[in-house]
């Protein structure tokens, strides 16, 4: 006596789209998520020490001025002169007016000039919230 096995046809109408947009789901959320690395955190800037160091947050409107210890400014990881960081900064104002921020981070063997320098193009150009960023540890 013969039995007849009957084929299931589950696995010919197996859909793949559901599949394909979970995965496309998943690129995207690991994609929004990730981090970038910052160009101006690539210079080789050996932060000051401060008791009451708070870590670092980038804000969206936020623009991060680096010195080191040459004095020499930098922004966007470019040499910049204080003349083009005026205008930048003029321009950064006029797009964002209540709430520009300045990060400057300078290195702890520069003068302390050149901060002076940023903290006045600062006050120049309307910029009234600007920060010099510490590392936390004991000063000295």
């Amino acid at each position: 006596m013969a039995i007849e096995l009957k084929k299931s046809n589950v696995a010919g109408t197996l859909s793949l789209t559901p599949l394909i947009d979970v995965v496309f789901l998943l690129l995207i959320f690991f994609l929004v998520t990730s981090e970038f690395e910052d160009e101006e955190r690539r210079l080789d800037i050996v932060l000051p020490s401060a008791t009451s160091a708070v870590p670092m947050t980038s804000k969206p409107r936020e623009v991060v001025v680096d010195v080191d210890s040459a004095g020499k400014i930098y922004l966007r990881g470019k040499v910049t002169p204080l003349e083009e960081l005026e205008e930048l900064l003029k321009k950064a104002v006029a797009s964002n007016p209540t709430n520009q921020t300045v990060v400057i981070r300078a290195d702890q063997a520069t003068s302390f000039q050149p901060v002076v320098n940023v903290m006045d193009v600062c006050n120049r150009t309307g910029v009234s919230d600007y920060s010099v960023t510490t590392k936390d540890g004991p000063a000295g």
